[in-house]
C-alpha cells in the first residue's frame, strides 16, 4: 500500500534567470504538477507513487533518477520508443514574472491509457489518489485514463483529490469545464484558485453548489491566503509573510501540505496551516519543487527572516 498515487506528465525543464533570447547559463531540472505534489509528500514523510510515461531517452531517465532520489516510487513509469519526453522552458523577464514555453504535444505522457491507470491503482492500493486538470488536457487517452482512475478509486473507497490547475496553453475554458466536471462525482476534495471556480460549476454560489457533491472545496488566492469550505463551515488562513522569489509551484506545494495533513488526520485548521507553510517555502527560492520542506523544516518559518540557526 502507498499513501498517495498520482498520475500525469512531468517534463524536463530549462530555466534562465533572464530573458531566454539573450542566451547564457540555464538550469536543468524537472517540472510537473503531480510530481511536485508527490515530492512534497515524500519529503513530509509519506509514501508517494507516480504513474506516467516518458520517452526512452536521457530526459526521461533524468526524470526517473530525480524522482527516485526524492523517494517517489516510479514503479508505474513506462518508457517508450514511440514518443519523446516533454520539455518546458522558464524564463523571467522581470522579478516574479515567469514566462513558460511548452514542447509537449504528442509526448510520451499523452499516451497514458485507462488500463494503465486502473492497473496502477490495483497494485498501489493508495489511501489517496490525486489528479489535476492538466492530465485530461493532454490527449483523449489521457483524459480517459484520468476518468478511469477517479472512478476506480472512488469505487474502491480511495479518497480522491482534484486540483483544477487550468492551463490556457493546452485547451479552452469550455473544453476544460466539460472534462473536469465529469470527474466531480468521484472526487472528495477540490483545490481551485478563485478564478477557476467557473470551470467546476455555473451556479451563482459555486461553493454551496460544489458542497452538495464533494466534501471539501479549498480555494487559493495567492497573497490573500486560502479558504477551506466544508459542511462544517469555512476557515480562512492568510498567506505567510515571506519574500517571494519565484511563485511557480506554489499551488502544488500548498496541495502537498494539505494532503500530508489529511493523511495525518489533522483538523481542517491544521491542514490549512501546513498547506500555507509548504506554499511559503516554495516561493522563497527558484524551482518548482527544490525548496519544498521536510517535516523537520516546517517550523523554520516561525523564525524571523535573516535568522542564523547555529
Amino acid at each position: 500500500m502507498t499513501d498517495l498515487l498520482t498520475l500525469g506528465e512531468t517534463m524536463v525543464s530549462v530555466r534562465t534567470a533572464r530573458p531566454m533570447r539573450l542566451g547564457g547559463d540555464a538550469h536543468l531540472s524537472i517540472a510537473g504538477s503531480e510530481t511536485n505534489v508527490a515530492i512534497g509528500l515524500a519529503r513530509l514523510g509519506h509514501s508517494a507513487a507516480w504513474l506516467s510515461a516518458v520517452g526512452n531517452d536521457e530526459p526521461g531517465r533524468l526524470i526517473q533518477r530525480t524522482l527516485r532520489a526524492e523517494n517517489v516510487d516510479t514503479a508505474y513509469l513506462r518508457f517508450t520508443n514511440d514518443s519523446f519526453t516533454g520539455f518546458i522552458a522558464f524564463d523571467q523577464p522581470s522579478h516574479d514574472i515567469t514566462r513558460v514555453s511548452y514542447h509537449r504535444r504528442g509526448s510520451a505522457a499523452s499516451s497514458l491509457t485507462a488500463s494503465e491507470a486502473t492497473a496502477a491503482l490495483d497494485a498501489a492500493r493508495p489511501t489517496l489518489l490525486h489528479v489535476t486538470g492538466i492530465t485530461p488536457a493532454l490527449s483523449d487517452t489521457a483524459r480517459a485514463a484520468t476518468l478511469a482512475a477517479v472512478r476506480t478509486a472512488s469505487a474502491a473507497g480511495v479518497r480522491v483529490s482534484l486540483d483544477v490547475n487550468y492551463r490556457a496553453r493546452l485547451w479552452s475554458r469550455a473544453d476544460a469545464a466539460t472534462a473536469i466536471r465529469e470527474l466531480l462525482p468521484h472526487v472528495n476534495t477540490i483545490f481551485s484558485s478563485d478564478d477557476e471556480l467557473d470551470l467546476l460549476t455555473d451556479a451563482a454560489d459555486p461553493i454551496a453548489d460544489l458542497l452538495t457533491r464533494v466534501d471539501h472545496v479549498v480555494v487559493t488566492a495567492g497573497g490573500k491566503g486560502a479558504w477551506a469550505h466544508s459542511g462544517e463551515g469555512t476557515i480562512h488562513r492568510p498567506a505567510l509573510p515571506v519574500t517571494v522569489v519565484d511563485s511557480i509551484g506554489a499551488g502544488d506545494a500548498f496541495v502537498s501540505g494539505y494532503l500530508s495533513a489529511t493523511l495525518d488526520d489533522l483538523s481542517p485548521e491544521s491542514r490549512l496551516e501546513r498547506a500555507t507553510t509548504s506554499g511559503a517555502f516554495c516561493v522563497t527560492a527558484y524551482g518548482d519543487w527544490e525548496s519544498l520542506p521536510t517535516r523537520e523544516d516546517l517550523t523554520l518559518l516561525a523564525h524571523s527572516q535573516g535568522t542564523a540557526l547555529r
